[in-house]
């Protein structure tokens, strides 16, 4: 089943975006009353008859359920598991940890990068999972075992982001070399590196039968990449700021401080039809990539200055969720914009949020002084 068939397109942040999809098709929430033939005048009932809510939107009503300590330094992604059984979180302690999101007990530590960690990745049937480090390699680990089964080595500078395809016979990684590697994962080897952006690629992800990957980085643009021939496909500007300030900044002490200050994230929709993207001007836009428009743009949340990741829930209502830097959650209606929830009780920006696979459950983690991962539950939604 599609989770977002019936996505609406009638509303676009482009005035000359097409009005609607045929993919997509809206359907009124009240349609108008067909005529009726007349009717004998309606005898007296005892009581009113509550009001009519076919019009009113379900909201959210997540609470905390866990909060996890143990990293020592910022956390900078979650992930649950396929099957939702368990949840991994990195940090730049150079670790990861392996969590259960039901108990908040700490199963285990995933222990062998020698610097800290941006990102990792779930292999689909959930037996292995991959982590992206400063130490410029990734790696493979058995969790079950904790043991590293590969260990790819390739770029040259710091791996901020890394990614399985469905079948996970691929992997994705991009890095502070401005490339993007695909990588077999059976050989452990690298099959092609695109040379794909001029500044540190900071995002990379998969569509869902792997033909096309998408990419971002500080050079504030998205581009499609075709899997098999590394050809770009697209190109979709997010913002010139980026640029502008990248080439107006002084040297900084690391391109670790840099990639924190002007970092976005870009992954695609479940359904593959959309991409979604942040970036640092406390935006998350919704873009139809085969037109290059902007269908909708999320706003509401602080996102100035760091790395901080959206995605989609969809085992409710239809969400978008992301962290924010005034330390809370913020929950948005996918077809309408609004705001319907904000999570608070980090004391640290958020900059990682994971939405379970199956149950209304979010994972969120904070960086200093906050250092926590946080798992909250949905207790049935409101109207």
């Amino acid at each position: 089943m599609d989770p977002l068939a019936g996505m609406d397109d009638s509303t676009t942040d482009d005035d000359n975006a097409s009005q609607t999809t045929e993919d997509d098709p809206q359907i009124p929430d009240n349609h108008p009353p067909a005529p009726q033939p007349p009717q004998p005048a309606p005898q007296p009932v005892p009581q009113a008859l509550p009001p009519a809510t076919s019009g009113m939107r379900n909201r959210p009503n997540y609470e905390l359920r866990h909060t996890l300590r143990g990293h020592t330094q910022s956390i900078s992604a979650v992930k649950f598991s396929p099957d939702g059984t368990l949840l991994a979180s990195c940090a730049a302690d150079s670790l990861v940890k392996i969590w259960s999101p039901f108990t908040g007990e700490l199963i285990r530590n995933l222990s062998g990068h020698t610097k800290g960690l941006s990102d990792i990745a779930w292999s689909t049937d959930g037996v292995y999972l991959a982590s992206a480090s400063d130490d410029t390699s990734v790696r493979i680990w058995n969790v079950d075992s904790g043991l590293t089964t590969k260990h790819l080595k390739g770029h040259s500078s710091f791996v901020f982001c890394v990614n399985y395809n469905t079948a996970s016979n691929l992997l994705v990684s991009g890095g502070c070399d401005g490339d993007v590697r695909i990588w077999n994962v059976a050989r452990g080897k690298c099959m092609k590196t695109l040379h794909a952006h001029l500044d540190y690629v900071t995002a990379v992800h998969f569509n869902r039968d792997a033909t096309l990957i998408v990419s971002c980085a500080l050079d504030g643009l998205i581009r499609i990449w075709n899997t098999t021939t590394g050809q770009c496909l697209k190109t979709l500007a997010e913002g010139h700021d980026a640029v502008w300030y990248v080439r107006q900044l002084p040297r900084l002490v690391s391109f670790r401080n840099l990639l924190w200050i002007f970092s976005q994230h870009v992954q695609f929709s479940p359904n593959s039809k959309y991409i979604l993207s942040t970036a640092h001007d406390s935006a998350i836009r919704l873009w139809d990539y085969h037109t290059s428009r902007c269908l909708k743009t999320y706003t509401g949340h602080r996102n100035e200055k760091f790395c901080i990741a959206a995605c989609f829930s969809v085992t409710g209502g239809k969400w978008i969720v992301s962290g924010s830097e005034d330390q809370k959650v913020y929950i948005w209606d996918l077809q309408s914009r609004e705001v319907v929830q904000i999570l608070e009780g980090h004391e640290g920006v958020v900059v990682a949020v994971a939405t379970h696979p199956q149950q209304n459950m979010i994972a969120s983690g904070s960086i200093e002084p906050d250092l926590t991962v946080r798992i909250w539950s949905d207790r049935g939604s409101t109207c």
